[in-house]
């Protein structure tokens, strides 16, 4: 089966349902800085940490959707229940816009509809992720390249979803943030039902049979791997469970600062890896296959909490110190903020084929490099982006702007790091998971993402603001940062650390998947 060409058709229609949820989630997130700037009227630093906020929990809840898809109901049911969920999520933002001048109810409607978005996000996003790779057979060679060709779905919708409800929200007037919102609900309920009509006919093995349905009824004390009834985890452990996340929670929020979102998931990022890694059914090969999820996952938060500014101070930097103005055939239109976002999946989209080629002729040739490998490579172009976009603002005066060819040079470099990252871990948490614990450790790796995530919003908050025509400076870790090129070189450090210690490790790490590439 390894040797079969093409891929199956049931990809296509993972593909299209993937990419009207991402149409959904990034026409939202086109417009969502902006409208609590503009129309909630709140700060920088609100707007950073209700972003970050958000990104975090978005990431967060893949473990009950995960957990509850393996145990439950399956991965069908799961991506349903949740597309609906984030669909009414939408809706609400929509009535939080419609009223906004109503500040009071406004906002709850905001939190409501973000708090739907998180929920559902959590039971869509790990289960069609898993679905991807259970359309193969477990080592197939194939799996880099479906999931290289998924992740164009993602892409075409998040291309398409800042140009169509940013050209509908982002009009300069705050009244028509509420359409970009209202569209974004349309695309998910789109999504939800191409998938429901197609998935009986084309969601099935190489063999034929059903994928994504309710998991058999087995004995949840018998080991699926020993035959053997392990141990079950008494009340005492799981107390002591509780005691560790409490203590985790408290060093997070009390000791280092974070707020109580943050400390909740930083905790929990640590807590759950641990939690699934002492599990007793486990063999020596799986915990050690395991193990390097967790160590490669943990790589990935300096990724996503860099690359993540997109939302938030990038942003920031594209609608006040970027010069937006075009001149065409004599006349002068200026582009809108929410359009920059169409950069990263644009590049993603004309560069997919062109790198999933290229993970497959270098498999042909047995010089493919190994997983862990490629995503050092994404860490340190992520670091080259933004070391690109600090020579862009060196020595730039306080209202100032620079051409958009830096920001649009940084996402280019951004996206061929993502190619080498993202998708590639995907493949990778499927590989090497467990079959009974797989949506639930896709919902780890997105566990990644939701502290990555939660640490840009923090980040950006150090973005440098003017105020009265000072720029007020700010500091982390003893570093002062009073401009631009101080706080774009707090990424390129990061980010540029993160690779050159991954890449050192991947030896270490291709013997611990045992045999997986």
């Amino acid at each position: 089966m390894s040797t079969q060409k093409g891929h199956p058709k049931g990809l296509y229609l993972l593909f299209v349902t993937e990419m009207w949820e991402r149409f959904s989630y990034y026409g939202m997130r086109a417009l969502f800085s902006l409208f609590l700037l503009n129309a909630m009227l709140f700060n920088k630093d609100t707007t950073s940490t209700i972003y970050g906020s958000y990104q975090g929990l978005v990431y967060l809840t893949p473990l009950i959707g995960g957990y509850v898809a393996d145990r439950y109901w399956g991965n069908r049911h799961s991506i349903i229940f949740g597309g609906l969920v984030m669909a009414l999520g939408q809706f609400f933002m929509f009535f939080s816009a419609l009223f906004y001048t109503t500040h009071g109810l406004a906002t709850i409607l905001l939190f409501i509809g973000l708090g739907l978005l998180i929920f559902g996000n959590g039971f869509f996003k790990p289960n069609i992720s898993t679905m991807v790779g259970d359309l193969y057979e477990p080592q197939d060679k194939r799996k880099d390249s479906a999931f290289t060709i998924f992740y164009m779905g993602i892409n075409v919708g998040a291309f398409l979803a800042p140009l169509a409800c940013g050209a509908l929200g982002d009009t300069g007037n705050p009244a028509d943030y509420k359409w970009g919102f209202f569209l974004a609900g349309i695309g998910m309920l789109v999504g939800v039902s191409v998938f429901v009509a197609l998935k009986n006919k084309y969601l099935i093995t190489p063999e034929g049979v059903q994928i994504g349905t309710k998991p058999e009824k087995k004995d949840p004390t018998m080991d699926a791997d020993k035959g053997k009834r392990p141990k079950s985890r008494g009340i005492v452990q799981m107390l002591l469970w509780a005691l560790l996340e409490i203590i985790l929670f408290l060093l997070f929020n009390k000791v280092i600062g974070a707020d109580v979102i943050g400390g909740f998931i930083y905790s929990i990022a640590i807590v759950v890896p641990l939690f699934i890694f002492t599990d007793n059914t486990l063999t020596k090969d799986e915990r050690s296959r395991i193990l390097v999820i967790f160590i490669i996952a943990f790589f990935v938060i300096f990724f996503w909490s860099a690359y993540e500014q997109a939302g938030a101070s990038l942003t920031f930097f594209t609608e006040e110190q970027t010069n937006r103005t075009l001149s065409l055939f004599g006349k002068s239109f200026t582009i809108p903020t929410s359009y920059f976002q169409s950069c990263n999946p644009v590049f993603i989209v004309i560069l997919a084929p062109l790198f999933s080629m290229l993970w497959g002729a270098l498999g042909k040739r047995d010089k493919e490099p190994a997983s862990p490998t490629k995503q050092a490579v994404g860490l340190f172009l992520l670091s080259l982006g933004f070391l690109y976009i600090s020579a862009g603002v060196q020595g730039l005066a306080p209202g100032q702007k620079v051409s958009m060819i830096w920001i649009v040079g940084l996402y280019f470099i951004h996206t061929m790091g993502e190619l080498c990252l993202s998708p590639i871990g995907l493949s990778l948490v499927n590989k090497l998971s467990p079959a009974r614990f797989s949506s639930l450790l896709m919902g780890v790796w997105f566990l990644s993402n939701a502290a990555s995530d939660k640490f840009a919003g923090a980040l950006s908050s150090f973005y440098p603001e003017i105020k009265n025509g000072v720029t007020v400076s700010k500091s982390i870790l003893g570093f002062q940062i009073t401009t631009l090129h101080d706080f774009f070189m707090i990424f390129v450090v990061m980010s540029g650390i993160a690779a050159i210690i991954l890449f050192f490790l991947s030896r270490k790490l291709q013997k611990m998947m045992k045999g997986v590439r």
